[in-house]
Order: structure tokens, then C-alpha cells, then sequence
């Protein structure tokens, strides 16, 4: 090897390539697609993920949110001093109810205060307001800003003065929507925001008074622009909940499970499009430096004949390998980042919002790092092949591996050649390696790998047994089918067809592009369900049971309303034994033990709707013995699981529940709150106030509310439609990006197939000459081709369509996402990769009809 410079190597794989451009076009066509997708989906993705998590974090204001009921202890005010040092940014919200009247009639009105302040509140997203202003250019100590319905009440308008506790402050505006709306206290009675100045002033902070307070969090911004990274998340989170262990604390993910399990499903179906244009690229890189090493066989056996080494031969085409894969890589990354910025302006009319592209170093560089490693690795088995071959044997290759099936030859090659073994370890190291670095997770890029084993063998062994049934087929056949079809399907195991590893890569290819089009379809249609146009998005406090048919007579005549009301029935109660242990000696995680004074029960005869459930089995309709279901964050919460015991007590009675299921809430419906339910039986009797939630128009909501106050005064409206709004705007735009990324992803896979195709055009040259030196016809050529292409398509499409079914349901289990058998995608499929390797197939190899038999037989 010491006898060839690098120089010369590249300058000799230089000129190879320059001879070559044909062959090498559809390699470098593979990497640059690959590479294309995996740059322009990463990297939009990253850019659309941190826009998302921004709007996910609006609604809640903050990163971190810790709500406690009692006043820091000095220690505990210590440590949050420390996080404010840290670069944390931190700002109180206090939360109490109080009464406030108009100073001309003095009627008292129960009023929620919320005492913020305006210099800092929200970190995230804009408090809106009627007229429209700045929240901290309206809020300040002598004023305050209230929710419509205060005005409704007490017949003012802004301007006025509002008394609460010992002072006057003028009514500067109407709040519509604030961000922290779904994450604060839904108390009864209008919303007042007021400044924590005027909260002073208004003396309503006396010793002992049962305001709550929430701290808000936010993390100092990556300097890259890139998505607040999770992990500092949850670490900060976890050194709350040590910090204030008497508090509840929660991040934005847990503010709106529709909008987070967006988030993440959207995540993981991005990840999973990023592998798939890694693999597809792969594919095509694969197929087309095999074709164009196993062609220059000869060349090597007579570089070897006048002396060359293997090592020095392997230096050449190592180095081509490499240029290739750089040159694919750049022109990649090229269109990678066009692609990226040209997203946002392609679905600015679908978007609907902002999003800020950041084109990351990282990204760029583990595009190109990938293109050229996935071109390296691939490329690994025949470029150690080049060790063995003998000059003397190389007009003989094609006899000796004439009868042996591809598997065979593969098993037999690998038992020969140790190093073809450690090459293929080292090919699954590498995927699992990028793999790792895509999706961020060893675990992972480690499943990635051996999966991808798994089916790769599966296709083989499909492959292989369906080029034996076709041998078998034709010898019992052979003078039964036109001549046409049985040289067509002969075809398919010739010496040196590589039709195995052709329909292993198709099928592989077929499956990664329609497992991501099953998986987005789940995807998407779930999401579609969390954003549907008619859940609830007005809620009703403290309706008594006489009025619980007139309130839903009043909703259903109301021309506001969207949709039938959900009713929920509460019960007071308390828990006052976990387990048999008294709740004061019980060890709670981040549960205030305060908060098991005053616990909703509910009672339901089978799950809500939006209430799935996660563990153990919901009773029977009949059911009448004390049994309990709980939300699974409060079981955790309080330390429960299926089986254990809780003892409740409601007015004078008291009774033992068994916990017999965990319950999950997706946040839509007016039983999203509840976090206990019993059978009706076991509540009978006990006095219980009712809850609704209901669906109205949200520039009407104002006329619900005056046509409810009219008749039923005493019930409190909790407008949120606007917030709801928000986070359905987010999911619906979650879907636009999904489906598009899909596509382009989808689009970019059938473009490396269909090169991958057509890199065996070099192949057929030879065949050509040798059926039309024979005396076949061009039409005849034409129909033995189309033949095999159609029986490749349909049995590359069979194998990949079914892996794709498989596979999707079981990521989809993993999503908790029901999976549904696509059986007309499937069909649709199955024909379009028939009918697209045909059309390759002929795209690429029609000219070769018209191929002179002289001038490929003066080659020889």
C-alpha cells in the first residue's frame, strides 16, 4: 500500500469517476436525497418543535409551575433564591377569592383575585385585553383588569371604580384570554388581575388568609435558538418537588394532554421520518456502488495482474467511495437547508404562525457526517471482496455462483470470509450509532439496529423463497406459459441477477415509506380527535341538583351552543386513610396533605368520555360495593396502585374503597377534572352539587353567559374558549406539519427506490446484446423486462406493505394509539410499487434496447 499515494489513488478514482458519470449519478442521486430529507425534516423539525414548545409553554406562562398553600419557609425561600441565581427567572402569582362591589349600589360580588406582576408576567405568550394594551401598561396599583362577566354583574363598564377590600381601583380593561388560564384556579366567581402592589394596598393579605400561591419558572433560552431541551425540564422539576415538598408541581407538558401528547407523538414520528430517509438513502447507496464494484471486476482482476495489491486497490475505490458520498453529502445538505427554509413560506397559509428557522451547525454537519458514513458502511461488503478476487477465476465468477440461491451464496461467502462478518457488525454499529444521534437515545438507536436485522432477514428469506417457487413453478410449467413470461420469470434467478438483494432493498424501502404513511394517518387522526371543534370549552360551577334540568333545557335551547352539555355530579368528601394509615402519617409525593381535606367524588357506570383507562378494569354497570377508579397522576401522587385501599368520608358517612382502576384524562372534557369515581350506588344519598362543560360558539360566549346569569345567578361560568382555541390552533397546526413532512419524506423515499431500480440498467446492457445477437425482437425484450419488473414490484410491495402493517401497529401500541388494518392503502400500494418499478425500470433501461450487439461485444 506504501507503493500508492493517496494522490495518486484519488487522482486514479477521479478519472474513474469522470468515465463513470452515469453509474455514479444515481449513487450520488441516493445520497443527496437522503441526506436531503434527513437535513430538511431534522432541521425543520427542530425549528417547528421549539416554536410548538413555545406556544405548549404559553399556556401555562412558564416552564415550571410550583403551586403551594402555605407561606415558604425560610430555608425553602433559601433555595428558590439559589434556582433565581442560577439564571432562572422566577415571579409569584397569587391566587385568593374576596368580595368586590361597585361603589354606587354596593352590591358584594364573590370575586377570584389574581395578583401577578406585570413586569414579568407571563414568561410566555401576551395577557389579552379589551380595548388592546400591554398588560403592564394597564395593571398597575391604583387599577386592575376584569372578566367580562364582573361587568355583566354588577351592571359596569370599564372605567368604573371596583372596591375590594379597603380600596378603589379603576376598571382599566377586560382580560379575554390569559395564558395560565387551564393552569390556574378555576374558583368561583369573575376573574380580577390585579398587581401585587394593589394586593398589598387592598389589605386583603392578613396573617392566616387561604391564598394560594403559584411560583412560575422559566430556564434561561439555548443560545443555539434550538428547543429548551426536556431534561433540564424535569431536572428542575425534580429539585422543586425536593425543595417544596408540600407543593404541586408541574411543567408545560402536563398543562394540556392534547396538546403534549401532540407534541410527542409529533416528535416521534419526526424522529422515525429522519431514519427512514437515512435508510432509504442507504438502500439506494448500497444497490448502486454493488452494481458498479461487481462491473469492474475485470478491471481489478487486471490492475491485479500487472502487479497491484489488494490494499492498494481497495485504497482507490475506498477513496471514490468516500468522494462520492462528500459530494452527495454537500449537495444534500445543499437542498437540505433550501428545503428547510422553503417550509415555512410552503404552509404560511396553513401555519398560520411564525416559526423561526434556525439553520444549526449540528444539523448540517450530522447530514453530511451521515451521508458519508452510510456511504462508507454500505459500501463495506464489496469493497472487501475485493481481497478475493483472483484474476485467473474472474471469467469464471458467473458459472460459480450460478447455482447457488443469493441466501445460500451469502451464508457461504460469510462462513469463508471472517471479515465480511466483522464488516456487517460493523455496518449495525454504525445505524445504531446514527441512529442514536438522530433520535437522541442509545436504547433507541440500539432497537433501530436489530430491527432493522430482523426484517432485513425476513425479506431475504421471503426473497429467497420466492425465487425457489418460481424455479420450482417453471419446471413444472415450462411448456404451459408463453415463452415471453417463462424467460421473464426465469429471469428473476439467472447467474448474476441480483434479484434477491433487489427485492430485499424494495421491500425494505416499501415498508420504511408506508410504515411512516400508517403511522402519521394514526397520528393525525388522533390528533384530529383531541381537536375536534366540539368539546367543551365553557364551564359551569355550582349548579344544585334542582337546577340541573333547567340549566341543560336553558343550554340545549341556547343558539350559542355547539353541542350537547356534559353533566358531572361532585361530592364533597375527604380521605382520611390510605392503606389503613392515617393520612397524617402517610408519605405523599408533592401531594398537599391539606388537599385531602377537600376531595371531589364523582360517580360514573362506565369510563367519560375522554377518561381512558391504564391499569386494572372498570366495574360492571351493577355494580354496587364501594370500588374506586383514580387518576393515575393523583394515585402516583398518593402513592396507590390497583388493589389498594382508601377510606372516605362524606358528611356523616364513611366507607372503605378499593382501588380496582387507574384512569388517564385528555384534558377535553368536563370529566378531566375529576380524579375519583365510584359507582352511583355508593354516593346514594349523599348531597351533591354539579358541574358542566359544553361547547359554544367563542365570539358568542357572551351571550351564554347574560341568557345563564338571567335565569340562574348563582351559577358561575368559567369562560376558557379562548385558551381552548389556542391549544386547538396548535394541535390542527401539529397536523399540517406531520402530513407535510410525511409526504416530502414519502416523495424523497420513492425517488432513492426508484434509483435504486434504476442502477441495475448497467446490468441488463449485456443481456440485450446477448438476446438480440440470438434473434429477439425489441418488443420481445420489451415484455420479458416488464415481466420481471412486475413480479419484483408485487413481490417487493406483498413482503414490505406486510412488515409496514406490522410494524406500524406496534409503534402505534407504543403511542397508545388503536392501530386499524389499512387494507385499501395496502391494495393502492401494492399497485403503485408494481407500477412504479415498471416505470423505473423502463425509464432507466429503454435505451438499451437500441444498444448495438458490436459495440458491447468489442468490450469484451
Amino acid at each position: 500500500m506504501a507503493g500508492l499515494s493517496y494522490r495518486s489513488a484519488i487522482r486514479i478514482a477521479a478519472r474513474e469517476m469522470r468515465s463513470s458519470r452515469g453509474k455514479f449519478f444515481f449513487v450520488i442521486l441516493s445520497v443527496a436525497i437522503g441526506v436531503a430529507a434527513l437535513t430538511g425534516v431534522r432541521g425543520f423539525s427542530s425549528s417547528f418543535r421549539a416554536t410548538l414548545l413555545t406556544r405548549a409553554r404559553s399556556i401555562m406562562a412558564a416552564d415550571v409551575s410550583a403551586r403551594m398553600f402555605e407561606q415558604s419557609t425560610p430555608e425553602q425561600q433559601k433555595g428558590l433564591d439559589a434556582i433565581a441565581a442560577e439564571g432562572v427567572e422566577t415571579t409569584p402569582v397569587t391566587e385568593l377569592l374576596s368580595m368586590a362591589s361597585s361603589p354606587k349600589t354596593l352590591d358584594p360580588l364573590l370575586v377570584s383575585l389574581k395578583a401577578v406582576d406585570p413586569a414579568m408576567y407571563p414568561f410566555y405568550g401576551t395577557v389579552e385585553l379589551a380595548p388592546a394594551a400591554a398588560l403592564k401598561s394597564v395593571l398597575t396599583a391604583n387599577s386592575v383588569v376584569v372578566a367580562d362577566d364582573l361587568l355583566v354583574r354588577l351592571h359596569m363598564k370599564v372605567g368604573d371604580d371596583l372596591k375590594i377590600g379597603n380600596k378603589l381601583f379603576r376598571i382599566a380593561s377586560v382580560v379575554v384570554n390569559e395564558p395560565d388560564r387551564l393552569s390556574g384556579n378555576f374558583a368561583a366567581g369573575p376573574r380580577v388581575l390585579i398587581s401585587r402592589e394593589g394586593l398589598d394596598a387592598s389589605g386583603l393579605l392578613a396573617p392566616g388568609s387561604h391564598a394560594g400561591q403559584r411560583f412560575l419558572f422559566k430556564l434561561p433560552a439555548p443560545r443555539d435558538g434550538s428547543a429548551m431541551p426536556d431534561a433540564k425540564v424535569a431536572a428542575l422539576r425534580d429539585r422543586l418537588e425536593k425543595l417544596l415538598p408540600e407543593s404541586r408541581v408541574i411543567d408545560y407538558r402536563e398543562t394540556n394532554p392534547a396538546l403534549t401528547q401532540g407534541l410527542d407523538r409529533a416528535t416521534n414520528l419526526l424522529s422515525l421520518m429522519s431514519l427512514v430517509a437515512l435508510i432509504l438513502g442507504a438502500i439506494g447507496v448500497g444497490m448502486a456502488m454493488r452494481t458498479h464494484l461487481q462491473q469492474r471486476l475485470d478491471t481489478i482482476a487486471i490492475m491485479k495482474s500487472l502487479g497491484a495489491s489488494s490494499g492498494q486497490i481497495m485504497k482507490i475505490y475506498l477513496l471514490q467511495t468516500l468522494l462520492l458520498g462528500l459530494l452527495g453529502g454537500v449537495i444534500g445538505v445543499a437542498l437540505g437547508v433550501g428545503v428547510q427554509m422553503a417550509f415555512p413560506h410552503l404552509l404560511a397559509g396553513l401555519l398560520h404562525m411564525q416559526t423561526e428557522i434556525h439553520v444549526q451547525g449540528r444539523t448540517v454537519l450530522t447530514g453530511l457526517g451521515v451521508g458519508m458514513l452510510t456511504t462508507l458502511l454500505f459500501t463495506l461488503p464489496p469493497l472487501l471482496d475485493i481481497r478475493g478476487v483472483r484474476p485467473v477465476l474472474i471469467l469464471r465468477r458467473a458459472v460459480e455462483e450460478s447455482d447457488d440461491p443469493f441466501v445460500t451464496a451469502v451464508f457461504r461467502k460469510l462462513r469463508k470470509n471472517g471479515v465480511q462478518v466483522g464488516a456487517a457488525i460493523l455496518i449495525l454499529a454504525g445505524l445504531a450509532a446514527i441512529a442514536a444521534t438522530l433520535t437522541d437515545s442509545a436504547m433507541v438507536g440500539g432497537v433501530f439496529s436489530l430491527g432493522l436485522v430482523s426484517v432485513l432477514a425476513v425479506l431475504l428469506a421471503a426473497s429467497a423463497l420466492v425465487l425457489a417457487g418460481l424455479k420450482r413453478l417453471l419446471k413444472g410449467t415450462r411448456l404451459r406459459l408463453p415463452s415471453a413470461v417463462r424467460h421473464g420469470l426465469a429471469n428473476l434467478y439467472r447467474p448474476g441477477n441480483p434479484s434477491a438483494a433487489l427485492l430485499a432493498a424494495l421491500g425494505l424501502g416499501v415498508m420504511q415509506i408506508m410504515t411512516v404513511y400508517f403511522v402519521q394517518q394514526a397520528v393525525v387522526r388522533e390528533l384530529h380527535i383531541s381537536s375536534a371543534p366540539n368539546l367543551p370549552n365553557v364551564f359551569l360551577v355550582d349548579i344544585t341538583p334542582s337546577e340541573i334540568d333547567g340549566v341543560r333545557s336553558l343550554l340545549k335551547a341556547q343558539p350559542s351552543v355547539t353541542a350537547p352539555a356534559e353533566m358531572m355530579p361532585v361530592v364533597s368528601s375527604r380521605i382520611i386513610e390510605i392503606d389503613g394509615v392515617a393520612v397524617s402519617q402517610a408519605k405523599l409525593k408533592n401531594f398537599p396533605k391539606r388537599m385531602l381535606q377537600s376531595i371531589s367524588l364523582t360517580w360514573a357506570t362506565a369510563p367519560p368520555p375522554g377518561t381512558s383507562v391504564t391499569a386494572g378494569k372498570w366495574w360492571q354497570a351493577a355494580e354496587r360495593s364501594p370500588v374506586v377508579a383514580v387518576n393515575e397522576r393523583d394515585a402516583e401522587r398518593l402513592g396507590v396502585k390497583v388493589g389498594s385501599h382508601l377510606t372516605f368520608a362524606a358528611q356523616d358517612s364513611r366507607f372503605v374503597a378499593t382501588v380496582v382502576a387507574l384512569t388517564k384524562a385528555d384534558g377535553q372534557h368536563a370529566y378531566s377534572r375529576a380524579s375519583f369515581f365510584l359507582p352511583p350506588p355508593v354516593l346514594a344519598g349523599l348531597p351533591a352539587v354539579w358541574y358542566g362543560g359544553v361547547h359554544a360558539d367563542p365570539a358568542r360566549v357572551g351571550e351564554l353567559q347574560r341568557a345563564l346569569y338571567k335565569s340562574y345567578p348563582t351559577v358561575t361560568v368559567i369562560n376558557v374558549a379562548q385558551a381552548l382555541e389556542t391549544v386547538r390552533s396548535v394541535v390542527i397546526q401539529i397536523t399540517y406539519v406531520i402530513q407535510f413532512l410525511a409526504a416530502f419524506s414519502i416523495f424523497a423515499g420513492i425517488v432513492i427506490l426508484a434509483s435504486s431500480i434504476a442502477g441495475t440498467r448497467y446490468r441488463r446492457i449485456r443481456e440485450v446484446v446477448v438476446l438480440k445477437t440470438l434473434g429477439a425482437t425489441r418488443g420481445r425484450i420489451a415484455t420479458i423486462f416488464s415481466i420481471e419488473f412486475a413480479v419484483l414490484g408485487l413481490v417487493a410491495g406483498i413482503v414490505g406493505i406486510t412488515c409496514a402493517n406490522l410494524i406500524a401497529r406496534v409503534l402505534l401500541h407504543r403511542m397508545q394509539i388503536v392501530f386499524h388494518w389499512q387494507w385499501g392503502w395496502s391494495a393502492v400500494a401494492l399497485v403503485g410499487t408494481a407500477a412504479l418499478t415498471v416505470a423505473t425500470g423502463w425509464m432507466a433501461s429503454h435505451r438499451i434496447l437500441g444498444q448495438k450487439p458490436l459495440e458491447v461485444l468489442r468490450e469484451e
